[in-house]
């Protein structure tokens, strides 16, 4: 049995050809490499050569402040480019005046909109796996182990699919693609941006309450954190540091042992699934706005007519 037969549908199959064929994606990954690249190298040259004359070693713990560089370069280019590849999937189709014709296929809401994020979400995985031959530059100095770098991988596959799905979702919404793109890039704006913003805000005043308390009172740990739990960034220095969550969250008045009520990127991983899930979950409903509606009709009719025909009289 052909296994491709079997996993890839023809949505998936049609998205995966027209991807990969045009020069476009070939470009998106060089230009995408060569930005990560040139900033690996421009982080190595100031901190061997500037200011240094070539005096200062390379150690571990330049090679890990390289690793936390790239890792926030990525995420950054991330948050770019996944909602450019999801915002159109489907109102690009029906700008072009195919979903009509999409629609009347065999394949399900669920399958046709999976596919689509799949298909999108899978180029930008191409593009992550192609940047690893760049991180391997910081296994030469040490500093980070495999395990927190694949940490940091997956916690990229989840930033891409929940960025994916909030394009899809107002590429459902939206019939043209334009607004669709301008609103995921607003959302997302506000998930990297104002949700740190807030957290800074609501910091100034926590901090500036505890000051005023005398010594021992007041709670342990204050709610600010559970903001900060909602940024990207916050999540991923989490990832590298367990210890910023207790930072975060302005623990006092406990042990050594004190430890955060919630790890960022815990929260995070909570809250956002349910996000993902919802916006999938509407995406599938909203891609056939009329079928419920014509299958309660299509009850309604059905149930008069069998109850003119069965008379009890």
């Amino acid at each position: 049995m052909n296994w491709s037969r079997k996993w890839i549908n023809p949505v998936l199959d049609k998205e995966f050809r027209l991807r990969m064929r045009t020069p476009r994606s070939a470009i998106s990954l060089l230009a995408y490499i060569l930005v990560l690249g040139l900033i690996a190298l421009g982080f190595i040259y100031v901190t061997l050569y500037l200011g240094n004359n070539g005096n200062q070693p390379f150690n571990s713990s330049a090679g890990r402040m390289m690793f936390y560089v790239l890792s926030f370069a990525q995420l950054v280019l991330i948050a770019f480019m996944a909602p450019a590849l999801t915002a159109g999937v489907i109102s690009g189709e029906r700008e072009k005046q195919t979903l009509s014709m999409l629609l009347t296929t065999q394949q399900s809401s669920a399958t046709i909109i999976l596919s689509k994020l799949f298909s999108s979400l899978s180029f930008m995985t191409l593009i992550i796996v192609a940047t690893m031959p760049i991180y391997s530059i910081v296994f030469l100095y040490g500093g980070i182990s495999l395990k927190q770098m694949i940490f940091i991988f997956l916690f990229y596959l989840f930033v891409m699919l929940l960025l994916g799905a909030l394009g899809v979702l107002f590429s459902t919404l939206f019939k043209r693609t334009m607004i669709s793109v301008i609103v995921t890039y607003g959302v997302g704006l506000c998930i990297f941006l104002m949700t740190g913003l807030i957290y800074l805000f609501a910091m100034s005043i926590v901090q500036r309450h505890q000051y005023a308390l005398q010594p021992g009172t007041g709670t342990t740990y204050s709610w600010v954190g559970y903001i900060l739990g909602l940024n990207p960034a916050g999540a991923l220095i989490s990832l590298f540091e367990p210890s910023f969550s207790k930072s975060a969250f302005l623990l006092r008045n406990g042990n050594l042992n004190s430890d955060a009520p919630i790890q960022l990127w815990q929260e995070f991983l909570l809250v956002y699934t349910v996000v993902i899930i919802a916006a999938i979950w509407i995406s599938i409903r909203r891609i056939r706005p009329d079928a419920g509606r014509k299958f309660k009709k299509r009850g309604t009719q059905a149930l008069s007519m069998d109850t003119g025909g069965n008379d009890p009289s």
